[in-house]
């Protein structure tokens, strides 16, 4: 299975910030926790060069808590790396006081020159679906910002002031052309991050089952005591997907089988293991 997704809108997305990133003092990079390197957009790290950032690590209510400490660890050597939930709001509290940290320096040079401080002009980046608009709304408590719970929702870039010191620069969610690991593909597609109507969510789901029954087979005892065998057919059953003639629909099978995973209904589980 071959995944590729790259509609017209993201190269215009990558133009403009390209363009914009004149106006920030530093980029919020968010990411997923369950994916925090597949989820990290390679085109982005050229784009950034040498601008100030922070990583975000969303979604972290999802992820493996284990493996997203061991992944913590290893972005710090790096960046500046928070993992945080836009959804229950943990961790946001910090990302005020860790960007006033970042640019604390560059606003001792201003001012020294007698140039007046103003607020922090942030930029916020990531994937498609990876929760930017979501965090925003737990950032301004209101839902000022636009939602959604499917890949493009922000298409337009919009300045929104987060905080009395934080004015926010909202982008669309920008993937790459092409993904030269087949595997982070999959990841991408498994964690919602590319549109269902391109994929083949049958063959997405067999992928997905084969990688929790090898790394997190727990996660499958709620369709099967069998874990180690269980297939997508399976589960159509456990979850009454049944058509004429006791079938199964596989199709509507896997598009169970894939929200309940996103949503945390199977448990914990962080897609990316670094080598030990």
């Amino acid at each position: 299975m071959s995944i590729q997704w790259f509609p017209g809108h993201m190269a215009k997305a990558k133009r403009l910030l390209a363009d914009q990133l004149k106006w920030v003092d530093v980029v919020i990079e968010l990411g997923d926790a369950r994916l925090p390197e597949s989820s990290r957009n390679p085109l982005l790290q050229e784009l950034l060069g040498s601008k100030p950032k922070m990583v975000l690590l969303n979604k972290a209510d999802l992820a493996d808590p284990q493996w997203t400490e061991r992944w913590l660890k290893e972005l710090r050597k790096t960046n500046p790396v928070l993992a945080v939930s836009a959804v229950s709001g943990f961790g946001v509290g910090k990302i005020v006081p860790e960007l006033e940290r970042i640019v604390a320096g560059k606003n001792d040079r201003l001012a020294a020159k007698g140039v007046r401080s103003r607020s922090i002009r942030a930029m916020v980046v990531g994937i498609p679906n990876i929760g930017k608009s979501s965090l925003i709304n737990q950032l301004i408590g209101s839902a000022k910002a636009k939602t959604g719970n499917k890949p493009g929702v922000t298409r337009g870039n919009q300045w929104i002031r987060i905080h009395e010191k934080v004015e926010l620069l909202d982008t669309p969610g920008l993937l790459w052309p092409k993904f030269d690991d087949p595997e982070v593909g999959k990841k991408l597609a498994a964690a919602g991050a590319i549109r269902d109507e391109v994929l083949n969510l049958e063959e997405l789901s067999d992928w997905l089952l084969g990688w929790l029954k090898k790394y997190y087979p727990t996660t499958l005892s709620r369709y099967t005591k069998e874990v180690s065998t269980v297939t997508l057919e399976e589960i159509g059953r456990s979850r009454g997907c049944l058509v004429k003639g006791g079938h199964v629909d596989l199709l509507k099978a896997a598009q169970i089988f894939l929200r309940e995973f996103r949503s945390g209904a199977l448990g914990k589980v962080t897609l990316d293991h670094l080598l030990l």
